[in-house]
């Protein structure tokens, strides 16, 4: 869960400055601009935090003044005032929702269709087209880093990585199970069906953070590329899998124009998987020692996309919902992100 200590903020920010005025602070250039670049961040919060403070006293002066003597033009000020505080405030929510060290990072999201052959995959397909077409509307690049085509429609897995700021911080939201209910376009009898599809979600490995590999410890298998990708994806056994064989985790990669490159992505692919475990290692043992009873996992059903015989998308984590299924299956959902976000403070 997620909670605003302004006092720890502000004491971390001194303590950045101070480190900022040592002597041979700049020696180090790449630290240096992580430390500037995190007090930055803190004083906008912080410095955001003040000026929503001074609107909002600014609002019950005027309130109490009304109280005194009701004046039609202030009154009409005061309205016009408050929405744009509501404005201010919601985004200055957003902000702090993201505050997160890797919500700024980029992401790689993963697809896997579950039980149901050609119908699981067909819809995995669906997932794969909406989040390209969210990371679209967000001015994301997306490169597709592995792809294996379903047997006769769909796909059997996909991985991309979707290149730009907060796409971690607002993709996180989308990591658990997503349910389809729907009439099958490959069933002749008109049967209704209920599908489902997994969707992964970790940051991109930040090359600022220590995760070491042992050699010994990698299983590196070639092959060749195949599925989506035309002219783009390598045809020679150029294609790279990568299994971690202390954790089990592995990583794919066919992206790239040559064995070496799709290797060096392969391995960047393992330690975000890796520093993705790490980070859900800790927000269960927070979790362990606040005695909440949420399990954190990723096997969590959290979504259901109803096509018939109503049509309603419903959050099952925070009760969001929205009926327009079209507009969500072509991208829109800030405000399923939004909405989990939010119920992550405290």
């Amino acid at each position: 869960m997620i909670h605003f200590d302004l006092p720890g903020k502000q004491r971390k920010i001194e303590e950045l400055e101070h480190e900022n005025a040592q002597e041979g602070f700049w020696d180090d250039l790449k630290h240096a601009q992580k430390v500037i670049a995190n007090m930055n961040q803190l004083k906008e919060l912080t410095g955001s935090y003040y000026d929503l403070e001074k609107n909002l006293d600014s609002l019950k002066e005027t309130a109490v003044m009304l109280k005194e003597e009701m004046d039609a033009d202030l009154f009409e000020l005061m309205e016009e005032e408050y929405l744009e505080f509501i404005k201010q405030f919601e985004a200055y929510e957003i902000k702090v929702l993201l505050s997160h060290e890797y919500d700024h990072s980029s992401a790689i999201l993963e697809l896997h269709p579950g039980a149901g052959g050609t119908e699981s995959q067909d819809w995995a397909e669906m997932l794969y087209r909406m989040y390209s077409r969210y990371a679209a509307d967000k001015g994301y690049k997306v490169t597709v880093l592995d792809y294996l085509a379903g047997d006769v429609a769909g796909i059997k897995s996909v991985s991309i990585l979707i290149e730009g700021d907060l796409a971690y911080g607002y993709l996180k939201a989308e990591r658990g199970v997503h349910r389809l209910v729907r009439i099958s376009p490959f069933d002749s009898s008109g049967r209704r069906h209920t599908s489902f599809a997994s969707v992964d979600v970790m940051p991109q490995f930040n090359d600022e953070i220590e995760i070491e590999i042992n050699p010994n410890d990698l299983e590196i298998d070639t092959h060749r590329a195949s599925g989506a990708g035309g002219q783009h994806i390598n045809k020679t056994d150029s294609a790279v899998r990568i299994v971690h064989k202390p954790t089990g985790l592995t990583a794919s990669c066919q992206a790239g124009r040559s064995q070496h490159e799709n290797k060096e992505q392969a391995i960047n692919i393992l330690k975000s998987r890796l520093y993705q475990r790490m980070i859900e290692e800790q927000e269960a043992k927070l979790a362990s020692i606040k005695g909440e009873q949420k399990r954190i996992e990723w096997g969590a059903q959290i979504r259901s996309y109803v096509f018939q015989p109503y049509r309603m998308v419903k959050d099952l984590r925070t009760g969001y919902e929205e009926g327009n299924v079209q507009a969500v299956m072509d991208g829109k959902l800030d405000g399923f992100i939004f909405a989990y976000l939010k119920s992550q403070i405290e």
